[in-house]
Parts: structure tokens; sequence; C-alpha cells
């Protein structure tokens, strides 16, 4: 069964840019990553600096594998460099 992910990030305002980088290079490692199918960045349109991150993983055991891993704290940790307003948000969909 796939599993999506909404992962809900509130940006610091003048760091959209950043971010959106920060995630495009998030997204070309994740391609090699086992597990992982895709992944889409989408931006609310009427709350400036707010994001969702659709991510879909062959399941929720190898999204949880990705996240406990070195690898993701590496690909992960130029979001902490002062660029979020608050804790980012995850939420768990199982897909029939």
């Amino acid at each position: 069964m796939t599993t999506t992910i909404g992962m809900h990030y509130e940006v610091i305002p003048g760091k959209e840019e950043e971010f959106e980088k920060g995630f495009i290079a998030v997204i070309d490692y994740l391609k090699g990553v086992a597990g992982h199918v895709e992944s889409h960045l989408y931006e609310d349109v009427q709350t400036v600096g707010s994001y969702v991150i659709l991510s879909q993983w062959e399941s929720k055991q190898t999204f949880e594998a990705f996240i406990h891993s070195p690898e993701f704290a590496k690909v992960t940790a130029w979001g902490k460099a002062e660029i979020l307003r608050s804790r980012p948000r995850h939420k768990v969909y199982l897909n029939d």
C-alpha cells in the first residue's frame, strides 16, 4: 500500500526562494532513495510563505526508515538555518 506524506512548512518572509531551491536539491536526492515514488511542492496562494510537500512512498515503513537515516539529517539540515517560522507538521495518508 503506497503512502502519501503531507509535510507543511511555514517559511520566514523573504526566505521563500531559499526554501524552494533547498527543496529542489532534496528532490534530486530523493530520486535515488529506495521506496520513494515522487514528491511535489505546493504553495498556498492565500498565505505567503506557506507550503506543503506531498511525498509518495511505497509504504509508511520506507518513509520512516528514510526520516530516521543519517541521509535525512544531511538533506534537511538547510531547513534549520533560520528559514522556517515554526516546526514542520507532517501528516500520513495511507492509499489503497
